[in-house]
């Protein structure tokens, strides 16, 4: 191909390669979509790289997906037109740090986990834990969020101003470094959430915060899921200041102490996270104790140990490897619908009746402090009538989600998985959006297949 030919004069050696393992490791992500090779992938050391890169890629109308650490889970990375996988993890420097000004500016492979350990020498962190240790660049692609969004916000509420090379190759800067401005319209957060359909991401300005003096838990054990949700409703209700508030259903347990050899009690679950001063976060475990108690909570145990906090977040962050552990060779579907919080009691009630009505096994977990909630499935990718159930099973969950004001996807995006429901929950709305996509990438090149691209997306769903 002319086009690889010429590629290989635009990069240095070393920056590209199309060995089949590396073409296999980027032809997919952690989801259950089936993988799709990329013709080369293509390891880009500075921005000017990218740029060339680019331009390139629209000369030859070439389709180029944006890699970071491949964690997500709607098959947002797979090529599904072959093309270049631009694999972000050399654009990986703390660029900069402003203690004063609560900021952080990070090329896009650098980690959560990267930047939290930069940031811990001014007494900062990064709070939006997704629970992947995934890069910034693509958590804030995907405007991700996590288990802390409760208290602090996900990753538009963090993404202060970028850096982004368009599909032409031309770089544009957008937002500032103050607070707020009402100046022009919101590119920013235009950018955020566009799964690299828009452009690729060379810098983030971050919002960051100051460590808090003090960091309390809680796990609160009741009878029945509904219990457990009608309870953490309660908290946000009351308004008690709350950092995370985590939901884990008694099957999830059960594998996560197969998993991780930990010894949780199988009984529907919240985790509990309170951060600030001490006599603060004192307070608020204790009111958040009280309105559990009135709600049925049979144990409230307070996780006062460092290190059983550490236990209990991990075991949080390890169900989704815990439940494909449990069934090896399967793939995970794991829904994401978000509903008001009001509605959140019936929507994981109306949930576990789909579940018990179409014989699925499947385990419920979710961020219930902000209405987002996950329902584990193990799918055979190549069974079509389980695959069937499994996509009847989660379009069900998602028109229940819309008819009551919710979206189809909390925090995992839409990538491959979703695209189908985009017409109905925006109706009207997805023509602007196909406008926006067309005047930005007019030959289709960025991500293609994907978020509202209206074409097919041949081997990848």
């Amino acid at each position: 191909m002319q086009w690889m030919q010429e590629l290989a004069r635009v990069v240095r050696p070393g920056q590209m390669t199309t060995s089949p393992s590396v073409l296999e490791q980027h032809a997919k992500d952690e989801s259950y979509h089936p993988g799709v090779l990329p013709d080369v992938v293509v390891y880009p050391e500075s921005q000017d790289d990218v740029v060339a890169v680019m331009r390139l890629a629209s000369a030859f109308r070439v389709p180029v997906v944006a890699f970071g650490v491949g964690s997500g889970l709607e098959g947002h990375v797979v090529p599904v037109r072959h093309g270049i996988s631009l694999d972000t993890s050399r654009l990986n420097r703390v660029l900069e740090i402003r203690p004063g000004d609560f900021l952080a500016c990070v090329q896009p492979g650098v980690t959560r986990t990267e930047l939290n350990q930069e940031l811990g020498r001014h007494g900062l962190f990064f709070p939006v834990d997704p629970g992947a240790n995934a890069s910034l660049g693509g958590m804030a692609a995907t405007g991700a969020s996590g288990t802390t969004t409760v208290r602090y916000g996900a990753m538009r509420e963090h993404v202060r101003a970028l850096t982004v090379v368009l599909a032409d190759g031309v770089v544009i800067h957008t937002g500032s470094l103050a607070a707020k401005s009402s100046s022009g319209y919101d590119l920013t957060h235009l950018f955020v959430g566009s799964e690299g359909t828009l452009g690729i991401f060379t810098e983030l300005w971050l919002k960051v915060w100051g460590i808090p003096e003090a960091t309390l838990a809680a796990r609160a054990e009741f009878e029945t899921v509904e219990q457990a949700v009608a309870a953490s409703t309660a908290i946000i209700g009351a308004g008690v200041a709350v950092v995370r508030l985590e939901l884990v259903d008694a099957p999830f347990f059960q594998y996560i102490n197969a998993y991780a050899g930990t010894t949780f009690p199988l009984h529907p679950t919240l985790l509990l996270e309170f951060r600030g001063s001490r006599m603060g976060a004192a307070a608020d475990l204790a009111a958040a104790r009280e309105l559990v108690m009135e709600e049925g909570c049979t144990v409230f145990d307070q996780v006062q140990d460092s290190g059983r906090q550490t236990e209990m977040w991990a075991a949080r962050h390890s169900a989704a490897f815990a439940f494909m552990a449990a069934h090896p060779g399967r793939g995970h579907l794991a829904t994401d619908v978000c509903v008001p919080v009001s509605q959140l009691p019936q929507a994981v009630s109306a949930a576990k009746f789909a579940l018990a009505e179409m014989g699925m096994e499947g385990a419920i977990l979710g961020h219930v402090g902000d209405g987002n909630f996950h329902v584990s499935l193990a799918v055979d990718p190549s069974d079509r009538e389980d695959m069937a159930r499994a996509e009847a099973f989660s379009g069900r969950l998602i028109d229940q989600a819309l008819a009551v004001g919710g979206t189809c996807t909390g925090e995992h995006g839409v990538g491959l998985g979703k695209r189908r429901y985009q017409a109905r929950e925006h109706g009207t709305s997805l023509a602007v959006m196909h406008r926006l996509k067309a005047l930005l990438d007019p030959e289709d090149i960025l991500n293609p297949g994907k978020l509202v691209d209206p074409d097919p997306a041949p081997g990848g769903g």
